[in-house]
């Protein structure tokens, strides 16, 4: 649960899980929404893209703490290292003009 934060490829990509739900914002107009949840003794993560990417459509929670999350994606994408927010909120500094609306 919480807003987890990385960068990929240039771009800050943020991570919204509360309860079952999950949302992902990336700069450059990628809006994902979906699942978290447990899955056959594993955490996984489903999203469904508004720009049809499937870059993080499937992920695997390989760790998660109090500090950070890390997720390997079915995709080429591969592992992705999350750090959690600040109090829950997303940083006033996250460059958020790309996000669709």
């Amino acid at each position: 649960m919480g807003s987890w934060l990385t960068t990929s490829k240039g771009s800050a990509v943020a991570l919204v899980v509360t309860g079952a739900k999950a949302g992902l914002f990336a700069t450059g107009g990628t809006v994902c929404s979906g699942t978290a949840g447990q899955e056959s003794g594993m955490q996984m993560v489903r999203l469904t893209c508004s720009d049809g990417s499937k870059d993080r459509a499937e992920g695997m929670v390989d760790s998660v703490d109090k500090t950070s999350m890390k997720i390997t994606w079915e995709s080429g994408l591969g592992t992705e290292t999350y750090t959690k927010s600040q109090g829950g909120q997303l940083p006033s500094g996250l460059p958020t003009a790309g996000l669709g609306s």
